[in-house]
């Protein structure tokens, strides 16, 4: 078993909930990012629905405490809720079983906002890898920009790296009725309460999404269907479905020929946003107004610029070059002569 943390007799400060469903092909490379961190101080929680594959084995082997529950009774929301329930720490860190660290410091940029009493929530940034889709590689630009926002106006978070006060779960829990966006109908009533969100830009994730269109198109459907119910008076016409796909593929378009690989993407980028979108009229339909900010937010493409949507200096790549994670087929290590804590290798597919 793979010493991943330290846990005192008082429990942890730090509790790292994972939601996972048949997650064996990248879950390993989550547990070795997390055996690199310069933060030791956390325990894993992983909450299962069902799984028939290694994903429950490879956590057990690296120490996961595993809460199972039936596949029948999963909800975002519920299977959330157990999981805090079942964590001993102060801070709750949210990962999916599909992404895997960026930085040695991930989890230590994760928490360190929470200095502040007025901290409720804290997201991280969160980024493709070679299989990740064009398009949805410009939505991780859109969603996590290169800057962090202390203290963020808006109530956008993103679960899939997110860290929540366990003090404020327990007064206020997580919807376990929504189709989605669980996270979002959280993050509002934070904001309703008065506490602050932070987006900490440092706290990098890689994030692994390898669907099928189909599932693209359904993930879209249920993720609007629940924003409905957050935002009463959402409207999601035909017309929005018609004119977001041409600006989004356009725009894409321009960001791939830039990099010179649109005659390799162009299928990928009608394909996908076509999806995204008749998923989001579908969840949409027949309903009214969704609110300009948060339209904004989760439907339009990003500006046209670098691949990261922002210009980089040299000494930004240097420095971030010094505590990145490079994950291969075997043990991830980190481009530094510092030492490091040492990992059992780990098999994956990516």
């Amino acid at each position: 078993m793979s010493d991943l943390h330290h846990v005192s007799d008082a429990g942890p400060k730090i509790s790292i909930v994972v939601r996972a469903y048949n997650e064996e092909r990248f879950i390993g490379r989550l547990f070795a990012g997390l055996a690199l961190q310069s933060r030791r101080d956390f325990e894993v929680v992983l909450v299962d629905s069902g799984s028939t594959d290694d994903t429950v084995a490879i956590a057990v082997a690296h120490g996961a405490r595993i809460i199972e529950i039936p596949k029948a009774e999963f909800s975002f929301g519920r299977s959330l809720n157990i999981g805090c329930e079942a964590a001993r720490g102060d801070i709750l860190v949210f990962v999916s079983a599909h992404v895997y660290p960026a930085r040695v410091d991930w989890l230590e940029r994760m928490v360190e906002p929470f200095d502040d009493d007025r901290v409720g929530l804290v997201y991280g940034m969160q980024r493709g890898n070679e299989i990740t889709k064009f398009s949805e590689r410009q939505i991780f630009v859109k969603w996590f920009p290169d800057e962090p926002a202390p203290r963020q106006s808006s109530y956008f978070c993103n679960n899939a790296n997110c860290a929540i006060r366990r003090s404020l779960w327990e007064s206020f829990p997580y919807d376990e009725t929504l189709t989605g966006l669980e996270d979002i109908a959280w993050s509002k009533q934070l904001k309703r309460g008065g506490m602050q969100i932070t987006y900490a830009n440092e706290a990098e994730v890689i994030h692994v999404h390898d669907e099928s269109w189909g599932r693209v198109r359904n993930r879209y459907r249920r993720e609007a269907m629940a924003l409905r119910s957050i935002e009463p008076g959402l409207r999601f016409s035909f017309l929005d479905f018609a004119t977001l796909t041409m600006r989004t593929v356009f725009a894409d378009s321009r960001q791939a020929a830039r990099q010179q690989v649109l005659r390799r993407e162009l299928g990928g980028i009608l394909l996908f946003r076509f999806n995204q979108f008749w998923g989001t009229y579908l969840g949409h339909r027949f309903q009214t107004e969704v609110t300009s900010e948060i339209k904004n937010r989760f439907y339009f493409p990003p500006a046209v610029g670098t691949p990261n949507g922002h210009p980089e200096t040299e000494t930004t790549v240097a420095n971030e070059a010094r505590a990145r994670i490079l994950y291969d087929d075997g043990a991830p290590s980190v481009p530094t002569r510092a030492a490091t804590p040492s990992v059992s290798k780990v098999s994956t597919s990516a």
